[in-house]
Parts: C-alpha cells; sequence; structure tokens
C-alpha cells in the first residue's frame, strides 16, 4: 500500500496535540427523523445547477475559532455569549439565520442566477445540525431558497511545516491519549456519512500555502486530493482550498508553483475516473469533479487551464482578507472563477440594522 507523501511531512509535526471541540445541542438543534436524505434526483439537480448556474458560494462556516471575529464585526452584544461556550454558537446561528432568511438570499431558477444570486452556501458542521424556519438548514437551504448546501468538514491546520499548513488528519480510529486534549476527532467517512444523511451536495477542506517551498506545496496538494478521492467515492463533490496567504512575498511564485501540482493532480484524477485506474472513481454514479478554491491570483486570467480541465466542475475564489471592494475588484480580472467569500460576503452588515437596512 503506498503511503501518501503528505503523510511522511505530517509525521515531523505528529507531536503537535489536535485540538477536539464540541458544544452541547441547542433548541435548535435538529432530530434524525427531520432529516431528508439526499436522492441521486436531487443531487442531480444540484450538480446541474451548479455547473450551469450563475452566481456565488456564501461561506457561511466561521469555526470556533473564527466566530469570536465574525460576532465581533457584526457587532453583535458580547454580554449575550460566552467564547467557545453553547451562548456563542447559539448567537452565531441567530445571525447566520438572518442573512438566510433575507428576501436577497437565494437563487433565482428562473433567471439561472443571472441576477447574482446564491449558488451555494458552505457551513459549519455545527449549523448543519440546527434549523432554520423548522426545517434542517440544509434542507431549508435547498427546498426554500434552492441553494445548494456544503459542509466545512477539515478540523483545523498543523503548524507550519516547509512553507505550508496542512489540515489535521481525519482520525480513522480512535487516537492514543497522548495525541489529544479532549473529544476523539471523527473520522473522514463519518462525516460523510452525516453530510449525506442532511442532504448535502459536497464538503470543503482548507489549507494554507505561505511560502513558495515546492516540496510544501505539493505535499498540501496531493494531501487535499487523496482526502477529495475519497469524498467523490462516496458520492459527495469535494471542494479543495489550497488557499495562498495572500499577505505572502512569494504569492506570485506560490500560485505558479501550486498551478503546477494542481493540474498534474487533476490529470491523475482524470486518468482514474475514466480509465479505471481506480475501480470505486470509475464506477462512481455521482460525480468524477472537483471543485478547487483558490486565493485571487495576481495574473489574470491565471487559473484558466484548471477552469477548462474535465475533472474540474469549477473554480471559486476565496476573499483570503480582502475588504469586499478590493476582493471584488480583483475577481472581475478573473472572469471565469466565481466568488466564495466569508468575511467579505458579511462586511457593513450588523447586529443593530433593520430589516430593511440588513437586506
Amino acid at each position: 500500500m503506498r503511503i501518501p507523501i503528505w503523510l511522511c511531512l505530517f509525521a515531523t509535526v505528529m507531536t503537535e496535540i489536535c485540538q477536539g471541540s464540541s458544544s452541547s445541542p441547542s433548541s435548535s438543534s435538529t432530530t434524525a427523523s427531520s432529516i431528508s436524505t439526499q436522492s441521486d434526483e436531487q443531487f442531480q439537480k444540484m450538480k446541474n445547477q451548479f455547473m450551469h448556474g450563475h452566481g456565488f458560494l456564501a461561506a457561511l462556516d466561521q469555526s470556533g475559532g473564527s466566530t469570536p471575529k465574525a460576532l465581533q464585526n457584526y457587532q453583535y452584544p458580547s454580554d449575550l455569549y460566552q467564547e467557545n461556550e453553547a451562548s456563542m454558537f447559539d448567537a452565531v446561528h441567530e445571525m447566520r439565520c438572518r442573512i438566510m432568511t433575507s428576501p436577497v438570499f437565494g437563487f433565482n431558477k428562473e433567471t439561472g442566477g443571472d441576477d447574482g444570486g446564491v449558488l451555494g452556501a458552505i457551513l459549519f458542521e455545527d449549523t448543519l445540525h440546527r434549523s432554520v424556519k423548522g426545517q434542517p438548514t440544509a434542507q431549508y437551504l435547498w427546498n426554500v431558497k434552492q441553494v445548494i448546501p456544503f459542509l466545512k468538514i477539515d478540523q483545523g491546520l498543523l503548524s507550519k511545516v516547509a512553507g505550508v499548513q496542512l489540515m489535521k488528519p481525519f482520525e480513522e480510529s480512535p487516537p492514543p491519549p497522548s495525541m489529544v486534549s479532549a473529544a476523539s476527532l471523527v473520522s473522514l467517512e463519518e462525516r460523510l456519512q452525516i453530510a449525506k444523511q442532511h442532504g448535502v451536495f459536497g464538503t470543503k477542506m482548507r489549507s494554507v500555502i505561505h511560502e513558495n517551498d515546492p516540496k510544501g506545496i505539493k505535499v498540501l496538494v496531493e494531501q487535499q486530493f487523496d482526502y477529495g478521492k475519497r469524498i467523490l467515492k462516496a458520492g459527495l463533490v469535494p471542494i479543495l482550498e489550497p488557499e495562498v496567504n495572500i499577505q505572502s512575498p512569494e504569492k506570485q511564485q506560490c500560485e505558479e508553483t501550486l498551478k503546477k501540482y494542481l493540474l498534474e493532480a487533476l490529470d491523475q484524477l482524470q486518468e482514474e475516473c475514466s480509465n479505471g485506474g481506480d475501480d470505486d472513481l470509475s464506477s462512481s454514479s455521482s460525480s468524477s469533479q472537483v471543485i478547487l478554491k483558490l486565493s485571487i491570483p495576481c495574473q489574470e486570467n491565471f487559473y484558466q487551464e484548471c477552469i477548462d480541465h474535465p475533472a474540474c466542475m469549477k473554480v471559486v475564489a476565496l476573499s483570503g482578507g480582502y475588504s469586499q471592494a478590493q476582493a471584488n475588484e480583483l475577481l472581475c480580472k478573473q472572469p471565469k472563477m466565481i466568488a466564495s467569500f466569508s468575511r467579505a460576503l458579511t462586511e457593513g452588515l450588523t447586529h443593530n440594522l433593520s430589516d430593511h437596512e440588513f437586506n
């Protein structure tokens, strides 16, 4: 059995303690009986909309670590929640509900999204287990708003090695006590099963490139695609997010190295799917394409080869710390990329706005 190269790099930081977190169920948690499992027909409808529709992705997947900053920007009263407690997740879900239930949030099938609609939304796992207007979140998004639901599944980042931060590996069995300080990490297959039970179309995983180290970037891409292939086999579509730090003095060089390894990985994926190199992938009835979520590049139309590749469903852009105005201006130079913004999406939205102002 081939050992992925990224596992060798991971071995250099195995002493890092993996953190796990959990929050107590809130009153808006959904029950198993209320969840509608995704059907093949529903998957195909979502796939057709994503491939041919216009619009952008709303990244509503702030994790426990980034939620305090999101609530601060939203100007949510700090005395109404406690960081990393259930009250914090209740507060951010309230914010997300206000966004998702806004009359301007949704996808217009009549126009195919040409009016700038929301094509899809990326959810944090806590959000997936909650409800909106009495329906499980993913079900509400699709049934009411015609917005395709995705699930953030990565469990955070490792320390920087070789100029990159890999994702913390998914645990395939309970880790030894020395590896954890709290709850055991959930395996990839368990998370994928949860996603399918909730009617989710795809997943999202993020890792970060800080320096132009070819070895580090290569193993980062390999890790993303290794997990991506397992997600495809499970019948979901992965968003692979190898973010390039926009503050890196080597940003353009990082992007050039990243594109080289992305194209190699896409070629390999296409070969495995079309030539039977991987029986599970070639026989998959759902999809043999991945979605790439990338930092807005320095050069115009830089990722066109990735966009045109048969193994790539679409390339979406992350704002990466740019303001909404900056991100929009830069994205205009990348006509085939679509937005998938988080901080830039909620910029200017605050808790004390009237509904009219908010919408």
